[in-house]
């Protein structure tokens, strides 16, 4: 234990070895996490992102010291931290509540923790005013919580972990309390602290929002497992299956059924998707012809044409949202649902609600009957 505490005093960036993780809160219960393998480097900012209940917050818990981990190793710095004390790991969480304490100052608040480790009082007043000048706070030292508006508070609590030095940050949904132009503000406030600390950072979120714009690489959680992990953009380009696809993005990606029809080496993969219309998928060899499939395809690589043109469909509900609309629709010959994200300049005739759509071939993604995607 002295081991890791001593280091974490002397470095404030730990690289993490999670090996074959597993997670069950009792022999006959479901296992919350599935044989989890990852590595986090120094100084990344990685996300974990997933719905509700795929485990992500439970294996930050972990990380943190707040669960026992059922089976495998947790390795901080390259010291296996199963049983290493939550205290003696070198990390500091930040949760979705603030937790100050209302009788307390925001200085108060923040070097309460070395206050109890038996910090010398002067020490104590350096390492929070340094603090405070990183999260912008030098002014409200004096203040008490109930006088913060809820960004205010929740840099606060990002304070108190700072202050402790830590190796590793964790935090588990903080902006969840927010209002959402204040989500926005805190994001960048963030991505700053992060740019300026250089510490490894490692975030639990259900926001796929936080995540894209956050995370120097995203986890995608699904029923305790991680379904994909990798950059923002490599993940919504080239998302390894379904499931990733349709969690990445607003509106999500469609999925359109279709049947493969031929394929070569030089021209890539041409499917059917209804009425004779066929799109190609270029760089994709099928080894199985005939086997039905899915064809993926982002809202914003749908473009609206004339029906003689693209692919007939139907529109049935436009959200005009300022600089684009997003077309929703379905396809005429197989009743599919299908959104567009258009440019307000698209003119869209409520007389004759039938549309062609063109897609971009480049942008499609096929996927096998398991979900997973063809490549």
């Amino acid at each position: 234990m002295a081991n890791v505490a001593a280091r974490a005093e002397e470095n404030t960036m730990a690289s993490l070895q999670l090996r074959h993780i597993g997670k069950q809160y009792d022999n006959t219960g479901p296992e919350i996490i599935k044989d989890l393998s990852m590595d986090i480097h120094d100084g990344e900012f990685v996300v974990f992102v997933g719905p509700s209940g795929c485990g992500k917050s439970t294996m930050l818990r972990m990380i943190a010291g707040l669960e026992d981990i059922t089976s495998g190793s947790l390795m901080i710095d390259g010291v296996r931290a199963n049983d290493i004390a939550p205290s003696q790991r070198g990390v500091a969480m930040v949760f979705q509540s603030y937790a100050l304490y209302p009788h307390m100052t925001v200085g108060e608040n923040m070097g309460f923790g070395l206050k109890l480790a038996g910090h010398d009082p002067q020490e104590v007043r350096e390492i929070v005013g340094k603090a405070a000048e990183i999260l912008q706070l030098s002014h409200l030292l004096d203040r008490k919580p109930r006088a913060l508006s809820g960004g205010q508070r929740q840099r606060v609590a990002i304070g108190r972990a700072i202050v402790r030095k830590p190796k590793v940050f964790l935090f588990d949904e903080p902006l969840s309390n927010l209002d959402a132009a204040l989500r926005v503000s805190m994001r960048i406030e963030l991505a700053r602290l992060h740019k300026e600390l250089g510490t490894t950072m490692i975030y639990v979120t259900h926001d796929q929002v936080e995540a894209m714009t956050l995370g120097t690489r995203i986890a995608v959680f699904n029923q305790g497992t991680v379904a994909q992990m990798g950059p923002p953009v490599e993940l919504y380009d080239r998302p390894a299956n379904q499931f990733v696809a349709g969690f990445l993005g607003s509106p999500t990606m469609n999925f359109i059924a279709c049947t493969p029809a031929s394929s070569s080496r030089g021209e890539g993969a041409s499917v059917e998707i209804g009425g004779g219309h066929r799109v190609t998928v270029p760089n994709i060899m099928l080894d199985q012809q005939g086997l039905p499939a899915t064809l993926g395809i982002r809202p914003e690589h749908v473009r609206i044409t004339t029906e003689s043109e693209g692919l007939a469909a139907r529109v049935d509900f436009v959200e005009h949202l300022g600089d684009h609309q997003v077309v929703h629709g379905k396809l005429l010959h197989t009743d599919q649902p299908v959104v567009a994200k258009v440019p307000m300049s698209v003119s869209l005739d409520d007389a004759n609600p039938v549309v062609g759509l063109a897609f971009n071939p480049a942008a499609c993604r096929l996927f096998d009957q398991q979900g997973v995607a063809l490549v």
